[in-house]
């Protein structure tokens, strides 16, 4: 089933998808059956479609593009077909204007990584990240991720977990499919998102939260 665009007349429809395909809020890449199994073993990205003989569209979140760029150094993403690679700082400065707080949202992304567990998009629990100790194919996640703000002038990275409803609700969400909820307070240490390199001086602060249950957590009479 085809996109349906936003528009008043067919080419305000097109106006838009023009629009969408030139700003996406993710990274396609094509890759080959080597490749394409280097990325599943690691689980990095989903794959899209078949693009032509032993060649295939591989699909990247902006945490997963800038982590294969910036951290592992095995990838290089292009503006367009006839462009050089943007650097870090460029690619930095783009993924930053595609998505707010961007340099959170890839703190914690890179933390949970560097700790090896495997990130994925949290969006079906309605959280940040889910994480997986091993592959997803043999093991459940564990925990589901939200990533928030220590620092005092931008405490509002997805508005979550601001009302004790909203904990319940998540809490009871994650309860329900064997999940803990995992809370990332990433700290900025006065730092700005103006550059890459301020990520070392950046602090994160792993705290689960658990819905607590009378029944299950009562003393036993003696």
């Amino acid at each position: 089933m085809a996109p349906r665009w936003k528009g008043k007349d067919a080419k305000s429809k097109k106006d838009a998808e023009a629009e969408a395909l030139k700003e996406p809020i993710s990274v396609h890449i094509a890759v080959q059956a080597e490749q394409l199994d280097l990325l599943d073993k690691a689980y990095f990205g989903q794959p899209v479609r078949n693009v032509a003989k032993d060649m295939y569209w591989f699909q990247l979140t902006l945490e997963e593009a800038f982590y294969l760029c910036y951290s592992l150094k095995c990838l290089k993403i292009n503006r367009g077909a006839d462009t050089s690679p943007l650097n870090d700082e460029e690619l930095w400065h783009c993924f930053n204007s595609k998505k707010q707080a961007f340099s959170f949202y890839y703190k914690a992304y890179s933390h949970l990584r560097m700790k090896n567990w495997v990130v994925r998009s949290g969006a079906q629990y309605g959280v940040d990240f889910i994480v997986y100790r091993h592959h997803p194919a043999r093991v459940h996640s564990e925990y589901g991720v939200l990533v928030r703000s220590q620092d005092n002038d931008d405490d509002d990275v997805n508005g979550r977990l601001r009302v004790w409803s909203d904990v319940q609700c998540t809490t009871r969400l994650l309860g329900s499919v064997a999940k803990t909820l995992l809370v990332l307070y990433v700290n900025k240490n006065g730092h700005s998102d103006g550059s890459p390199l301020y990520l070392e001086n950046y602090a994160v602060e792993e705290r689960t939260i658990s819905r607590w249950s009378p029944e299950q957590c009562r003393e036993r009479s003696l």
